[in-house]
This record gives C-alpha cells, sequence and structure tokens, in this order.
C-alpha cells in the first residue's frame, strides 16, 4: 500500500508513457495481421481493405508531423505555462495518477462529444470516422487538427494541480485503451465488464452510421459516462461503418483534408452571415430551415 503513495519522478513517468506507447504500437501492429488473417479466413480481405489501412497510417504520419510542428511551442507549452497558475500542489504517486487518468478520461468524454457536435471541431474528427472498415488500424486514422482540442479540455487538470507529464501520462492512458477497441475479433465482453467498461461492442457503436447509432457511445475508458449523460446506445444491429457520405476513397489527402473540404464548401454556399456561422458552430448538418431539428454528426 505505502508504495502506491510513494512519490514518482517526472522522468520515470515519461520514460514509463514512451514505452508504454511505443510497445503498444508494435502489440497494435501484430494484432493488425491477426486480423488481417482472419480477413482472409472470412473472404473478406481486398485492396480496398488494404489501400484503407494503408491510408490509416498515412494520416498517422501527416498526423505526427504537424503535431511535432507544432506540439512543443502549443500543447505541451500551454501545459506548462497554466501550471504556474496550479491551485494545488498534487504529488506524483500512483494513486494521484490514477485519479488523473479517471478525470482525463471524463474529460476525454466531453471534448470527443463536443468534436462530433460543433461541425469546426467535427471537420478534423471525421477523418477518424471516415474509414468504412473496423480494424485496430483505425484507431491510428487521424486528422489535421486532432492535436489541438485535448489541450483546452485538459487544461482544467493542470490548473486543478496534476503535473502536465501526469497529465500527458494520463491522456496516453486513455488514448492506449481505445486502440484495442478498434477490432471485431472481440464480440461482446461479460455483463458486469459491458456494464461499466467501454468495449470493442460499445466503440463499434459509436463508428456506426446506422442512424440509431450516431452520436452515442463517446467514452473513453469508462462507458459509464455515456450512461450518466444519456448518450449510450447497445450493439444491436450489424453496424455500418464510415459516413452518412461516404467519402469512397483511399487517397490519403482525400482523408486527411475532406472535413475542412466539406466544412469550406458548406459555409460557401451558404447565404448570410449568420448562416455561414451556423455552419462552422452548429452541428454537422446544420442548415436554417433544420436549426431546430437535430443535426447528426455523421455527415
Amino acid at each position: 500500500m505505502d508504495a502506491l503513495f510513494s512519490p514518482i519522478s517526472e522522468t520515470n513517468l515519461e520514460w514509463l508513457e514512451v514505452f508504454i506507447d511505443d510497445w503498444f504500437f508494435v502489440f497494435a501492429l501484430v494484432f493488425l495481421a491477426f486480423e488481417f488473417i482472419r480477413y482472409a479466413i472470412y473472404r473478406k480481405l481486398s485492396w480496398t481493405l488494404i489501400g484503407d489501412t494503408v491510408t490509416n497510417y498515412i494520416t498517422l504520419a501527416f498526423f505526427i508531423g504537424l503535431t511535432f510542428l507544432l506540439l512543443g511551442t502549443f500543447y505541451v507549452g500551454a501545459y506548462y505555462y497554466a501550471f504556474q497558475f496550479a491551485v494545488f500542489d498534487i504529488e506524483i504517486n500512483w494513486v494521484t495518477v490514477l485519479i488523473c487518468v479517471v478525470l482525463a478520461d471524463l474529460t476525454y468524454y466531453w471534448e470527443h462529444r463536443f468534436m462530433h457536435r460543433v461541425n469546426f471541431a467535427w471537420a478534423t474528427h471525421t477523418v477518424h470516422h471516415s474509414s468504412p472498415f473496423f480494424n485496430i488500424s483505425v484507431a491510428y486514422r487521424f486528422g489535421p487538427m486532432d492535436f489541438v482540442w485535448p489541450v483546452f479540455f485538459h487544461l482544467p487538470l493542470v490548473v486543478l494541480g496534476f503535473n502536465p507529464i501526469v497529465v500527458l501520462f494520463a491522456e496516453m492512458v486513455v488514448q492506449v485503451y481505445q486502440t484495442i477497441l478498434h477490432t471485431e475479433v472481440i464480440r461482446k465482453l461479460p455483463r458486469p465488464i459491458e456494464a461499466i467498461m467501454n468495449t470493442p461492442s460499445h466503440h463499434r457503436v459509436h463508428h456506426g452510421s446506422n442512424r440509431k447509432y450516431l452520436d452515442k457511445n463517446y467514452a473513453g475508458i469508462f462507458i459509464i459516462w455515456d450512461r450518466m449523460f444519456g448518450t449510450f446506445a447497445e450493439e444491436k444491429e450489424e453496424v455500418v461503418y464510415g459516413l452518412v457520405t461516404p467519402i469512397n476513397s483511399i487517397n490519403p489527402l482525400v482523408a486527411f483534408f475532406h472535413g475542412f473540404y466539406r466544412l469550406g464548401k458548406g459555409v460557401w454556399e451558404m447565404n448570410g452571415f449568420k448562416n455561414k456561422l451556423g455552419v462552422v458552430f452548429g452541428p454537422p448538418g446544420w442548415k436554417p430551415s433544420a436549426a431546430k431539428s437535430k443535426s447528426v454528426s455523421a455527415e
């Protein structure tokens, strides 16, 4: 028990973050090979699937490139600047790290929900949802501005007093957990797990373009957030992956930039300044005539 409250150095936590992140990527590649064998057995392996998978990793490379250009001055810099104004001085130990992971997961729920319900944020997140397939490589399908929004939502944790290294570690844990959820190999888990934890079944729903599945299951690690805030849906009918309006392309440039192209096109074609703002700040699919009705985000 004492070990849980023993201080952890920033250096050791940084090392652990890199170690988990790097080796989980290796695991994900091995797991993807297993998924491809499964596709072949079920005669679902195609050149389109292979091309889509390659596109997933190319968007990851684009994302990493943009992140390296801007991360140091924006992401980490923002955290350390905000840390000067921390309300509490929270020690780094395994208990506080665990608490931060839970809070980061709750924060992620609202960040994720925001990215689905506000069009200028959806413009980048739509990249992740644009694949018509569902395997572990889809977890690495990133949009051009995906590194921006976590900063604003997780800054309060830094201001609260969690060391930026702890917050970054917590974000990594949430992301790594979600990565393994991108699979059709694992069907449903025992009921107690399905009731509390986010699972592949729950996340398949999130990636569905089925009308009943739209804007559901935003959770990172704990599905209880969706149950609490009224956005939970159980996997019942077969999931149709991708967008309501598919991109129908495995071109990585199309996949990476289609969201902003659609947003720009929508703003350009909309009449009236107020309505143009509605396109930018409203939910995906927003139109003046439908402003009072529910728009959906799997556009």
